[in-house]
């Protein structure tokens, strides 16, 4: 569990940047969280140590194109599992799946390789942050046709007032964010 005293630690190391990519948009940019060794540090952390432990770890880390491969890679490799990355339509080389989802601001699809996952594995899907949920919803249910079981749905930041986090909860997947912004 996040020790109390990161939130606002991790938080502070959030730039918010107005009106990008579209005109009344609040983007949360995660890039100072990365260039401090430190931070970088707490943030990686703060997730190996919830998926150490038995009862929540997955067999595979599932991230989602594209800040969800610089955490998840990460959190793979500190937990000495395998990663599987969800890209950006047109980006994977082999047969693959695909989803389209809706975004706060227009939409999007994303795609996983045919053997990315086997039946019966349970993946960690991780992201960055958590806005409309379409995303992780859309990773979900790629990683589902393929017969995997999301085991959780991890973010750095939860954007409640978007209505994700409750529409991701609503379908049944289990949610671990660091921080929100709400009210924000």
């Amino acid at each position: 569990m996040l020790d109390p005293d990161f939130g606002p630690y991790l938080k502070s190391h959030i730039r918010t940047v107005p009106n990008w990519p579209l005109p009344g948009v609040q983007f949360r940019d995660i890039t100072p969280l990365l260039q401090d060794p430190k931070v970088f540090r707490v943030l990686i952390d703060s997730f190996v140590h919830r998926y150490m432990d038995a009862a929540n770890r997955p067999d595979v880390v599932a991230g989602l194109d594209a800040r969800g491969f610089i955490i998840g890679s990460v959190i793979a490799y500190e937990l000495n599992l395998g990663f599987v990355p969800i890209r950006k339509k047109g980006k994977l080389p082999f047969t693959t799946v695909q989803e389209t989802y809706e975004l706060e601001y227009g939409s999007a699809t994303v795609e996983l390789h045919t053997d990315a996952v086997k039946p019966g594995q349970k993946v960690l899907l991780i992201d960055d942050l958590i806005a409309t949920g379409g995303t992780m919803l859309a990773g979900k249910a790629l990683l589902e046709k393929l017969g995997a079981t999301v085991l959780e749905g991890a973010a750095i930041v939860d954007l409640p007032e978007l209505g994700g986090s409750q529409k991701l909860k609503e379908t049944g997947l289990k949610l671990f964010t660091l921080l929100d912004f709400a009210g924000h």
